[in-house]
């Protein structure tokens, strides 16, 4: 029997690498510029978050209006900083065993390799281009498609389908994560998940959170036939 058409979206930061808090100082210093201080995201946990709604967020704490106009100008002017803050950290630090992985996983035609980040898309490739892995996904779900996680991984899974010719229903659909936000967004739009401890969370944690399988990096051994096969529950 021919193996299940399966599609699998990373989430970029804490995941496949870390940018040493590239991201967050751009964004900062652009939400400094637009708002005048950097203070409403000092006290905000990035992690699972998508950057619009980090944005959305700092606005709301300073009393403002969350206006749409407001969002996108502190967002381009974020994608315009990064490159600067990724230099200055000397480039992203790519996680172990994550580009092994993703060689062996690209190899397998019944596998679309994707990503599924909070990341704008902009923001995603500029990360993965300094770490060396942009070679490696043809398509994703990004910030800049939804602010909402979930929404966003239905739009990655959507892409990822097309690419065999198929309605999403029709493929097993992989979420590969490191937070409990990851894990609750693949829960709403039907997928399982496999997370890993890179991005500070315990193992335990993930598994109280509902995800289907836990590794502590993607070094262990049974992530690829996890994420090939389905593995063993």
């Amino acid at each position: 029997m021919a193996p299940l058409p399966t599609v699998l979206l990373f989430d970029v930061d804490g995941t496949l690498l870390s940018a040493a808090g590239a991201g967050r100082r751009a964004l900062e210093r652009a939400f400094a510029g637009h708002c005048g201080t950097p203070e409403p995201l000092r006290d905000i946990q990035f992690n699972g978050m998508t950057d619009p709604g980090i944005v959305r967020a700092g606005i709301e704490r300073l009393g403002r209006d969350p206006d749409a106009a407001l969002i996108a100008a502190i967002l381009d002017e974020y994608l315009a900083l990064l490159p600067g803050e990724l230099a200055a950290t000397a480039g992203p630090h790519v996680y172990p065993g994550v580009a092994e992985l993703l060689a062996a996983l690209v190899t397998e035609e019944h596998l679309a390799v994707g990503l599924g980040t909070g990341n704008l898309r902009g923001g995603a490739q500029l990360k993965l281009a300094g770490a060396g892995l942009d070679g490696y996904f043809g398509f994703g779900g990004f910030g800049s498609d939804h602010e909402d996680r979930a929404e966003l991984l239905r739009i990655g899974a959507a892409r990822g389908a097309a690419r065999f010719a198929a309605p999403p229903a029709e493929c097993r659909v992989v979420v590969i994560g490191d937070t409990p936000r990851d894990v609750a967004a693949a829960r709403a739009i039907g997928a399982t998940t496999l997370a890993v401890a890179t991005g500070g969370f315990a193992p335990e944690h993930l598994r109280a959170a509902g995800a289907t399988w836990v590794a502590a990096d993607l070094t262990d051994a049974a992530v690829c036939d996890i994420l090939c096969d389905g593995g063993v529950t």
